[in-house]
């Protein structure tokens, strides 16, 4: 994911000359810029670029950022993180109540050779729920503790894409079972379930919705039923309700059906309530098949899609392909035709 120039100018969106941190698509767009920062710093390493050869810096210091550190894996020594601190030139612009102080950035997968096989493996990782399981996520969390801790009060920002963005939630929910919430910016976030909302006819697509919540529902009773991981379960409960004052803005496309579940998974929400069925889909919204499937196994698993509340953003302009669906780019343009819904859940 090399620079491209002709969108990004010679530094910088010119359209975001200065920012207008009151805007919330001019902080949407410096978000994904810094995401990108991320996927340009890796570039740089695989490719040698140093000093003033290096890209990665064109990304963040026209927005007045400073890199003050590389989150590096520990398998592959790949980048795939950094923190970044705001440093205006004005202290006026440095106090704009909505700028952050700092933003922690995680880039999604990189298919090249240096890369692929660390992040096809976190991928399987993340599928199967075990992404708190790895060494990635270890690092990733310290490094979140450490800047909340070091900085308290400070207002902290996470962002993520699509890999990156799976990080982004793991860290972000455990920051708020510790009672930090960050501003999160997810860009294109994983939902690990079959893509029902790609089929076209809304009548067959709701009523696999409903299938699939009541036979979730229903094998959470049985299990429940049987006492089987019950405590488990009484935790994982505690948690969604402790989750719920958490609301990270989700960017997804509908073309992209790694994360377009999630239309569906919040309005299907807002259906089977309207139908008097709460209390069905308040059991599903809590559980997944898989991760039901897991626990029977005695595996331990987080389902990173389980999300009790979001301000969920849809961007409906029309998409070449799917690589422009999932890609990062689409985030920092300035013309979008977005739609934005609030869900809460209680």
């Amino acid at each position: 994911m090399a620079v491209d120039r002709d969108i990004f100018g010679i530094s910088g969106p010119t359209y975001l000359n200065p920012v207008n941190w009151n805007c919330e698509h001019n902080r949407r767009s410096v978000a994904a810029c810094l995401v990108q920062a991320v996927y340009v710093l890796e570039r740089d390493r695989q490719l040698g670029r140093q000093s003033v050869e290096a890209l990665g810096p064109l990304w963040w210091e026209f927005f007045h950022f400073e890199l003050i550190r590389k989150l590096v894996d520990d398998a592959d020594l790949s980048i795939f993180g950094a923190i970044f601190e705001f440093n205006p030139p004005s202290s006026k612009e440095a106090s704009a109540d909505n700028a952050p102080r700092f933003v922690i950035a995680f880039r999604g997968t990189i298919t090249e050779k240096e890369t692929i096989s660390r992040d096809i493996a976190l991928d399987l990782h993340l599928v199967q729920n075990g992404l708190h399981r790895t060494s990635r996520f270890t690092i990733a969390m310290q490094a979140v503790q450490n800047v909340a801790s070091v900085f308290p009060g400070s207002t902290i920002w996470l962002a993520g894409h699509s890999l990156g963005a799976g990080m982004a939630i793991l860290t972000g929910r455990n920051m708020v079972k510790k009672g930090v919430l960050l501003k999160s910016y997810l860009f294109n976030p994983p939902f690990v379930a079959a893509p029902i909302e790609r089929i076209s006819d809304e009548r067959v697509k709701h009523g696999f919705r409903i299938a699939r919540s009541v036979i979730t529902a229903g094998l959470a009773i049985a299990m429940k039923g049987k006492g089987e991981g019950s405590s488990q379960r009484s935790l994982a409960e505690d948690s969604f309700n402790i989750l719920s004052s958490w609301t990270p803005y989700l960017f997804v496309n509908p073309g992209d059906h790694i994360c377009s579940e999630y239309i569906g998974y919040f309005q299907h929400r807002k259906n089977m309530e309207d139908l008097g069925a709460g209390f069905i889909e308040k059991l599903a919204t809590q559980n997944s098949i898989g991760d039901l499937f897991y626990k029977a196994l005695g595996w331990e698993s987080e389902p990173l899609h389980l999300l009790p509340s979001a301000d969920l953003i849809v961007n409906t302009s029309p998409s070449p392909d799917f690589k422009y669906a999932h890609g990062i780019s689409q985030w920092w343009q300035p013309e979008l035709n977005l739609q934005c819904s609030k869900y809460r859940y209680s």
